[in-house]
């Protein structure tokens, strides 16, 4: 049926594109003979044409379900995770024993304003161990050290270092979550998860299926959906100082309803998805009195550098009592078309010659938008 269909578009395309015609319902220019024409012809031998039934639906849903090894999945190790001092890092350090050794803590000062901050040079100033090295150490690391300077002059010391302020190492969080900002770094490891969680999570205009996360100089792309929807850990990072986790607007991840509909336009696609039947029904549904119930048309675009093929079509015979399940059923993806014509068949060849450029034209304008 395909095969028939697309012949007949192929076919019909030199008596349908000899003059000017308005397409009802379509509000689409008619386009002259000569090379367009030649050109468009080509462009048709480049488009995949399906038809929406039971079989394609089963299809798509088997692509896309996509089945996780788990057994080779790794997650985020933090069981060996331990924080190390920076510059600006504030400690305080006490000694069992030896209350002369620690500041007391004054009623209106706090911990971190008393305490002992890793200066410029990496080091800490304490009694009777000077210049202690800290940049770089874990707590325990310069609790020993402070033990072995102190037991010159101490019998066995007894030491207990805390870190009460985390100036030195900070994260980013940037783009669409509702508390964007500065996170520290502190002894409690955070994920990349966590990040976003502390960071108030997702707002509306977020897009939920990626990530870019930045470590140095070097940037990839977190498939963030894969976690929430599939638990797939490998897709999670332990946070480190500089990196940055930014969430993109969804800016792309719309569908564009035109043709014979009550109200033509975009229809967002959430988290959980946008059917056909959804889509139709955001635009008021189309107009019984005009529209051509057997020509409801999904455009989407291919790699044709890389597929060989421009886009595929596919068609919804929605006077079919079953179409109202395949349409709730077939799944729309983002910068689909979808186009409600009132031609006849012999015609719709054109709906489709007309609406390939709009393929890159939609990529076109979304960059505008984005600018």
């Amino acid at each position: 049926m395909a095969q028939r269909c697309k012949t007949i578009i192929a076919s019909a395309l030199l008596l349908a594109m000899g003059g000017c015609t308005m397409i009802p319902g379509g509000h689409f220019e008619g386009i002259g003979s000569g090379e367009q024409t030649a050109n468009l012809e080509r462009d048709l031998e480049k488009v995949n044409i399906h038809i929406i039934d039971s079989q394609l639906v089963q299809e798509h849903k088997i692509k896309k379900a996509k089945p996780i090894d788990r057994a080779k999945l790794s997650s985020v190790d933090v069981s060996s995770y331990e924080y190390r001092l920076g510059v600006g890092d504030v400690i305080t350090i006490g000694v069992w024993d030896h209350p002369e050794l620690t500041i007391p803590a004054a009623v209106q000062r706090t911990a971190e304003f008393d305490g002992f901050r890793v200066q410029a040079d990496g080091t800490v100033n304490f009694a009777y161990a000077p210049k202690v090295p800290a940049a770089g150490r874990t707590v325990n690391e310069l609790r020993a050290e402070l033990a072995k300077r102190l037991s010159r002059v101490i019998e066995e010391p007894q030491i207990d270092v805390k870190v009460v302020g985390f100036k030195s190492q900070k994260a980013y969080v940037t783009g669409e979550v509702s508390k964007p900002g500065v996170y520290p770094i502190t002894e409690t490891p955070v994920t990349l998860i966590d990040a976003i969680s502390q960071a108030g999570g997702l707002t509306e205009n977020a897009d939920w299926e990626t990530v870019t996360f930045t470590r140095g100089n070097k940037t990839e792309v977190i498939q963030l959906d894969d976690f929430y929807s599939e638990g797939d850990i490998s897709q999670n990072r332990l946070l480190r100082h500089g990196d940055i986790v930014h969430i993109s607007r969804n800016d792309k991840r719309n569908v564009y309803v035109l043709g014979d509909v009550v109200k033509a336009g975009k229809v967002s696609v959430n988290r959980y998805g946008l059917s056909l039947a959804e889509a139709l029904t955001d635009v008021g549904g189309f107009n019984e009195r005009t529209a051509d119930a057997n020509g409801v048309f999904v455009l989407r675009k291919r790699n044709l550098q890389k597929d060989g093929v421009l886009a595929d079509v596919y068609q919804l015979h929605s006077k079919n009592v079953a179409s109202l399940v395949l349409a709730e059923q077939f799944e729309l993806q983002p910068q689909d078309i979808v186009y409600v014509t009132s031609a006849p068949l012999a015609r719709w060849n054109k709906v489709i010659s007309l609406l390939l450029p709009s393929l890159s034209t939609v990529d076109a304008l979304q960059d505008i938008e984005n600018q």
